[in-house]
């Protein structure tokens, strides 16, 4: 039987680079995107090639609304070149961009940024995707924990990822009809290069979000990825409209 066939965005570093691997690690064929590190993605596909699975990279601008039509032919002529075929069946919206600005600093431009690259882009990318997938696939949008808390400088961020978390619930309601589950994943703090490796490059606030975690930690990469290829596998046939927070009980 062939491998199913996922598409992470923003695969090629991160949280979305573990998504693809631990997919891979269950006998998914993968395609990442990447917007600037061409480089960097040729070495994951090479890390998922090396776990026994065909693997691909395309490049994917989220900011640029105009480019998603040429990205989804770029796709589709990839599965017939690459996996000989015109259909997948997993798609998982990880790509995104981060920022702490101060709502009294947030500009139009900026608001603009986050709203094409978590919502409107996310939206419209798999509305011309869906009619590609297979019967019994799955759809994974990424979320955050500052929808449920709130985190100062994170008020566009958040709002765009609260209004993720409802369209995931319409995506579950009106394309169940297709044999298509869509659920939603919400991190909560993660030690990766996102936001300028804002906990990362910064240990005392690393330390405080640690000691707000009942595990005594922040998250890492690989806390992510097999919860995504979880949702994506038969084992999660009958999850369907969910958010899943994954922050180690931060908060709680």
């Amino acid at each position: 039987m062939a491998n199913k066939i996922a598409l992470v965005t923003g695969g090629s570093r991160g949280l979305g680079k573990d998504m693809a691997l631990s997919l891979a690690r269950k006998s998914n064929d993968v395609v990442i995107t990447f917007n600037s590190n061409e480089e960097m993605a040729h070495e994951v596909v090479l890390e998922l090639k090396a776990l026994g699975v065909k693997a691909a990279a395309l490049k994917l601008n989220m900011s640029d609304f105009n480019s998603l039509d040429s990205f989804v032919s770029s796709f589709i002529e990839l599965l017939k070149t690459e996996f000989q075929t015109e259909t997948f069946d997993h798609l998982v919206n990880n790509a995104g961009m981060g920022k702490t600005v101060p709502f009294l600093d947030v500009t139009e431009d900026i608001f603009d940024d986050f709203m094409n690259v978590h919502y409107k882009g996310v939206y419209f990318l798999t509305q011309k995707l869906v009619p590609s997938m297979n019967a019994g696939g799955s759809i994974v949008n990424i979320s955050s924990g500052t929808t449920r808390f709130s985190n100062p400088g994170y008020s566009v961020y958040a709002s765009m990822k609260g209004a993720m978390e409802i369209l995931t619930k319409y995506m579950a309601k009106e394309l169940g009809v297709k044999g298509l589950r869509a659920n939603i994943v919400a991190p909560g703090p993660v030690e990766t290069d996102f936001n300028n490796a804002a906990i990362r490059n910064n240990p005392q606030f690393k330390a405080m979000l640690a000691n707000m975690s009942p595990l005594g930690r922040v998250g890492q990469a690989d806390d992510l990825g097999s919860v995504v290829a979880f949702l994506c596998s038969e084992d999660a046939k009958w999850i369907n409209g969910q958010r899943i927070e994954v922050s180690g009980g931060i908060n709680t």
